[in-house]
């Protein structure tokens, strides 16, 4: 006979507590804490890549850009998770204490592995639909040449872009701002990435 073990379930404030001794990241949905998986050096690579080359003004207009550490909070959801890369317009607007929860991206971006692409592709995007500054979402595939574009319409739909090949130009439609594939996968080992996945 099997024992059933009851879910525990957390306040949001008791997440933030844990998740400052915690030794990996964990996410929090509606009082559930999710452990995040590990990333990949090719995934870290490529975060990098584009943090190291996004410009920090654009249009004399502020940017701020966050890489993994940097916590995201949605309402609507009770959903605290940990975008791959954020870009904020201005100033962040923080959630709570400290300046650790921000709740104002404009761009996220997300490097795709193969348990989380269908993640960051259905529910996580609809999570973070629901906040009113998010206006383009990115998924950039980890093995091979090949980024998915969202971008926000004023009748709140999303179009879709698709780039593929290492000759290819990701053109920003929130900001004026464009760089090549080869610049995102710069010194990304496809063969390592295919090896790690089987």
């Amino acid at each position: 006979m099997q024992l059933k073990t009851e879910k525990r379930y957390y306040t949001p404030e008791e997440y933030l507590e844990l998740e400052e001794a915690a030794e990996y990241k964990n996410e929090y949905l509606n009082g559930e804490i999710i452990p995040m998986v590990g990333g990949t050096t090719n995934h870290n690579k490529i975060c990098l890549n584009i943090c190291r080359n996004f410009p920090l003004t654009i249009d004399n207009q502020d940017y701020e850009v966050f890489m993994e550490g940097v916590r995201l909070w949605l309402p609507e959801y009770n959903f605290y998770t940990y975008p791959d890369v954020m870009v904020i317009k201005g100033q962040p607007i923080y959630h709570g204490k400290g300046k650790s929860n921000v709740t104002n991206p404009q761009i996220i971006i997300e490097v795709l592995s193969s348990s989380t692409q269908g993640y960051d592709r259905g529910d996580k995007f609809q999570y973070y639909r629901s906040l009113p500054t998010f206006q383009e979402y990115i998924l950039i595939d980890q093995y091979r040449y090949f980024i998915e574009q969202y971008i926000k319409q004023s009748d709140n739909q999303w179009t879709i872009n698709f780039y593929g090949g290492e000759n290819a130009v990701l053109k920003f439609a929130s900001v004026d701002w464009q760089i090549s594939l080869q610049e995102v996968y710069q010194r990304i080992d496809f063969e390592a990435a295919e090896e790690s996945n089987s």
